[in-house]
């Protein structure tokens, strides 16, 4: 019996194609809170989308949605990374400078730096040419340096914090556009990073416009049923919401939104 050879690597296709989330659902995205995107992330099956211990830089945060460009980190190492050569062209000898070039608009660059911080991942000056090529924002689960300018930027900016060393001293940049991990969660190329002053989630792109529906009708009611507690009512039955509840939604809805008086709270007088 002779068996068929298996293709040459080169001909694997290393991922699917991510189809594209045009800038219309990447704005509508911007708009919703990361906490019903997660929510309806959850019903859908997806446990944890959120990267886990980051922060953003900049000292007022603002909600973004834009689409992944990946960037993988190695270890450097002493015979590829030469100690002291802080030569830079745009090679394959200098990935990060290609990547950034490569950047469009719409594109929020997470980079993989194996949750390690010792180095920067990069600085102001990389960050501030991503910004003006277009880019929504930069993400990394290590560091940065140039904290302090980066502060000031009207730009989404997150990391684990901030180092003055170069990322020379401990990182390699070896590929760019693959699928990579982020702060503990799965970044394909073309995944929705959204980003608010809590969080930054992922969504898989052929949920992106799902999600925008199923947020934008979650955010509303909600902000009702904020309304209705702080009024002093009960949550049983009321969040998550049954089925009379949403009836008394729809109905608010078409008298109008009327004011709903809250209550003192039990105990005060």
């Amino acid at each position: 019996m002779t068996l068929n050879a298996p293709p040459p690597l080169a001909e694997i296709p290393r991922h699917k194609a991510a189809p594209h989330v045009s800038d219309a659902i990447l704005d509508r995205l911007a708009r919703v809170s990361s906490g019903s995107l997660t929510t309806q992330l959850y019903i859908k099956g997806f446990r944890q989308p959120v990267m886990h211990g980051l922060r953003p830089l900049n000292k007022q945060t603002q909600r973004f949605a834009g689409r992944a460009y990946t960037m993988r980190f190695i270890p450097a190492r002493e015979d590829v990374d030469i100690y002291g050569n802080l030569t830079t062209s745009p090679s394959a000898d200098n990935l990060q400078w290609v990547g950034v070039e490569q950047i469009e608009p719409g594109h929020v660059l997470v980079i993989d730096s194996n949750k390690d911080g010792r180095a920067a991942s990069m600085g102001n000056m990389l960050i501030t040419r991503m910004m003006m090529r277009g880019a929504r924002g930069v993400v990394t689960d290590g560091t940065f340096r140039d904290g302090t300018e980066l502060s000031e930027l009207a730009f989404p900016i997150w990391s684990t914090g901030v180092t003055a060393t170069t990322r020379l001293a401990y990182h390699h940049v070896a590929d760019l556009q693959v699928p990579i991990g982020c702060a503990g969660v799965a970044v394909y190329p073309g995944d929705v990073i959204h980003g608010d002053g809590d969080n930054i989630t992922v969504v898989p792109a052929h949920f992106a416009e799902e999600m925008a529906d199923l947020c934008e009708q979650r955010d509303e009611i909600e902000a009702y049923l904020a309304l209705r507690v702080q009024a002093g009512e009960p949550l049983w039955g009321l969040y998550p919401p049954s089925d009379a509840t949403r009836r008394q939604y729809r109905d608010w809805l078409a008298a109008g939104k009327p004011a709903i008086a809250p209550a003192r709270p039990l105990g005060s007088r």
